[in-house]
């Protein structure tokens, strides 16, 4: 037995040679010309032919959405219309009467507008009142607190 002398017993598929001459024509089987055709081809699968990218153009849209959660406010007549003498007022409550969703109940709750009200309401967990709703409610607003606080226009 000789290695000349050796068969094999399946038949070997033949690797497709490209570029090699042979009746494969002037493109020898790499389609036109242009960079793919060339030899040592590698083209990044970022690169968009020269044109702007996916993320260079979402640079260049314009606008700003705010990520931060919008608060909902309430007017104290519209409360007062909804609810009766010495009622509790929290996100519960709001949500029953229907002035409130349950979808919304994650988000803050702020009851804005001074004017008049001429019913007694007990505040519960969740709701915040502005200061000029505290005045009318006869709840002591201490001015100098309020100044105290510090202003946001600094560097974050």
């Amino acid at each position: 037995m000789q290695i000349n002398t050796l068969k094999i017993k399946y038949s070997k598929k033949k690797r497709k040679t490209i570029g090699r001459g042979g009746k494969k024509g002037s493109s020898a089987g790499k389609g036109g010309k242009g960079q793919k055709g060339r030899s040592g081809v590698s083209i990044s699968p970022l690169f968009e032919g020269g044109r702007s990218s996916l993320i260079d153009r979402l640079k260049k849209v314009r606008g700003f959405k705010s990520h931060k959660t919008k608060t909902i406010v309430f007017k104290p007549s519209v409360l007062e219309k909804k609810f009766k003498e010495n009622a509790i007022i929290n996100k519960e409550a709001l949500i029953k009467i229907g002035l409130l969703s349950k979808k919304d109940s994650e988000r803050r709750v702020k009851i804005l507008g001074g004017g008049e009200i001429k019913r007694n309401f007990k505040i519960g967990e969740g709701v915040e009142l502005s200061a000029s709703t505290k005045k009318a409610m006869g709840i002591s607003v201490d001015e100098s607190a309020i100044s105290a606080q510090p202003s946001r226009t600094g560097k974050k």
